[in-house]
């Protein structure tokens, strides 16, 4: 995968994207992330990327020449996804990191200042994104996380295959407790089905605490998701032992 980032600030992208898993990805040629400077696109000799905002308005608003320029310089193939970061996107989910991890290429433009001039958004750009309800001061952060969360889907970049399947969110479910060594810290022993070497039994434990653990933390997501009558009447136990309501789920019925 290649993922084009335009930015006005790609000094801020050197620390996370040389580091830990997306470095060794980069390094064996899985992906590569190229950062374009804006302002090298810019008509003027100041270089100049905003303006003040026709109407009137506090802030300063990008302009659509530099941006549309150094899209059209990438000569990107057709149906390349070019994606504004802005708190107006769809919500950036684990769904919308899958769905972009199918394309070989992506285009991320990093808004600042008090956003992007509207053409840009309806004649440019193929999609929005949004990391989460509220306003960073610039789209290079949320870019980040975008990237971070692609990635980790593109075959090989994660030295274990299963790793991203059996993560939070992957099967509508937050993950359940990990354990590792020592057997016993501090007085506080690693459960006894953890180390029965019983498969099976593992996995129904790891099943049903990652239930209990979305009905507390995030009962929303369990709406989504079709459980057998004895989960459903799991999840009602787990929030009645805490004063909640009743979790909305489906497939609840005998």
């Amino acid at each position: 995968m290649r993922v084009d980032v335009l930015t006005l600030f790609p000094a801020m992208f050197s620390g996370p994207l040389q580091e830990s898993i997306l470095k060794r990805a980069q390094q064996r040629g899985l992906l590569t992330i190229v950062l374009h400077q804006i302002r090298d696109y810019a008509f003027d000799r100041h270089q100049l990327t905003d303006d003040t905002p026709y109407g009137g308005g506090v802030g300063m608003v990008m302009k659509p020449e530099p941006v549309f320029r150094a899209v059209e310089s990438l000569a990107l193939p057709e149906g390349t996804p070019i994606i504004l970061m802005t708190p107006q996107g769809r919500r950036f989910t684990h769904e919308v990191a899958q769905e972009l991890a199918r394309h070989e290429r992506l285009c991320l433009i990093c808004g600042h200042y008090e956003g992007f001039d509207e053409r840009i958004r309806e004649h440019l750009a193929t999609d929005e994104l949004s990391i989460g309800d509220y306003v960073l001061t610039g789209g290079e952060l949320a870019a980040m996380v975008v990237i971070d969360a692609v990635a980790r889907w593109v075959p090989g970049v994660l030295g274990d295959a299963a790793s991203a399947p059996s993560d939070s969110f992957a099967e509508g479910l937050l993950e359940g407790p990990q354990y590792t060594r020592p057997l016993s810290f501090r007085g506080w022993e690693v459960p006894e089905v953890l180390r029965s070497g019983h498969h099976a039994a593992i996995a129904a434990w790891r099943r049903r605490e990652a239930l209990r653990r979305t009905a507390l933390r995030r009962p929303d997501l369990l709406q989504r998701l079709d459980l057998s009558p004895e989960e459903a009447a799991f999840v009602r136990e787990v929030a009645a032992s805490q004063g909640e309501p009743d979790p909305p789920v489906q497939g609840s019925s005998e």
